[in-house]
């Protein structure tokens, strides 16, 4: 997996944490710099987190599994991008309404957050090990990419409100989705 396809695969893991950032986002009436800081790092550090951890995992049994491995790698990435497409559109018309504007960062919620949007990127992991990937090529571009779309998240928010989250997490799912499918196609033509 070269530098373009992490990239592409940071971007689709990102988009679920970059939803919670514009909410985020929605809730200041000016952008926090510092508060700002804190959700990137709290995102991208899990985003990073978990694909080491899943690839840690997938270690220990891809020699057991190594003739499948491919298929392994596409349902995995099929079924998190085709969750993420179907929240997307179900979430059509959602509003979220802001209880507290300026509200100090909750760290044992963002916590919670910040594992919750990573989950998906536990499983990515597993496929890592498949594929033997560089793993600390991987984590480290996952979790600067998310770093950065999560800051640009809290901007969003802040700017034009939940307009692009249904967006973005479309086309995280779509990315994802591609990428299982070349996965598959490469090692079934290969």
């Amino acid at each position: 997996m070269g530098i373009i396809e992490l990239i592409l695969m940071g971007i689709g893991l990102a988009m679920d944490a970059f939803a919670v950032a514009i909410c985020k986002g929605l809730a200041m009436r000016q952008v926090n710099k510092k508060q700002c800081l804190i959700i990137a790092v709290f995102f991208g550090g899990f985003q990073a987190l978990m694909p080491f951890l899943g690839w840690l995992l997938g270690s220990r049994f891809a020699d057991k599994i190594s003739a499948i491995d491919h298929w392994i790698a596409f349902v995995l990435l099929a079924y998190i991008g085709g969750k993420m497409i179907a929240e997307a559109i179900k979430e059509k018309d959602e509003v979220i309404e802001i209880e507290e504007m300026d509200a100090p960062l909750d760290l044992k919620e963002l916590l919670v957050l910040a594992i919750a949007t990573s989950i998906d990127a536990l499983a990515v992991g597993i496929t890592f090990s498949f594929l033997e990937v560089n793993i600390v090529e991987a984590v480290t571009i996952i979790g600067v990419v998310t770093f950065i779309i999560s800051a640009a998240g809290v901007f969003v928010g802040n700017l034009f409100g939940n307009k692009y989250k249904t967006k973005a997490e479309f086309a995280g799912g779509l990315i994802l989705v591609i990428l299982g499918f070349k996965i598959l196609i490469e090692h079934t033509m290969g």
